[in-house]
């Protein structure tokens, strides 16, 4: 009783209970797979689709939870939209900040990047989280709500292609591609150096 008078009241931190302990030990293990994983981006995507096909083929051979499947083709078609979108939106940037300089448009012009509104790893991230809650759900029948499929099905189609030729439109008109698949490739001063024989 005496060591606890003589201490002052601030100093003593209470330690952490062994759940605490036990949930903080689970999200280093848990992040450090995640981190292994960052660098493996073909690997990853196709660990995605085979899940995305086993959640399809679940769902085809109990015939239902078609609301479960329409809400998770939704979330990844937005997840797939923020992916193709510009992180500042040119047509937002024009409207709000007129006097600033645009997006370069000739060769001499300063070079902007394309930096995506959601990277690339959240969108796999998420898109695996968000099937992987979508298989748990089809475990419960609260969630097994009966509907016309088809309705939704088409409803879907329409909303994808809706969706898909306003952003085409949006990138044909501020000219910006969002993959680096078959763009030119510069090389520096240093490259050419480098690769032309003394």
């Amino acid at each position: 009783m005496d060591a606890d008078l003589s201490t002052p009241a601030g100093t003593l931190k209470p330690q952490p209970n062994v759940i605490t302990k036990a949930y903080r030990r689970f999200c280093q293990i848990y992040q450090k797979l995640l981190d292994t994983w960052t660098p493996h981006s073909i690997i990853r995507w196709f660990a995605t689709f085979v899940l995305c096909l086993l959640y399809m083929a679940r769902v085809v051979y109990l015939q239902g939870w078609y609301i479960i499947t329409y809400a998770l083709g939704i979330y990844h078609l937005n997840l797939f939209i923020a992916f193709l979108s510009p992180k500042i939106d040119p047509a937002l940037e024009l409207d709000d900040f007129e006097d600033l300089p645009e997006l370069p448009t000739q060769m001499n012009e300063e070079f902007r990047p394309f930096i995506r509104r959601l990277p690339e790893f959240k969108f796999w991230y998420s898109a695996t989280k968000a099937t992987v809650i979508a298989m748990f759900c089809t475990c419960f029948d609260a969630f097994n709500i009966p509907v016309f499929w088809p309705i939704l099905v088409m409803y879907f189609i329409t909303l994808f292609c809706i969706t898909m030729k306003r952003q085409i439109k949006h990138m044909i008109k501020y000219r910006y591609i969002p993959f680096t698949h078959g763009k030119p490739r510069y090389r520096g001063l240093d490259d050419n150096k480098a690769a032309s024989p003394k």
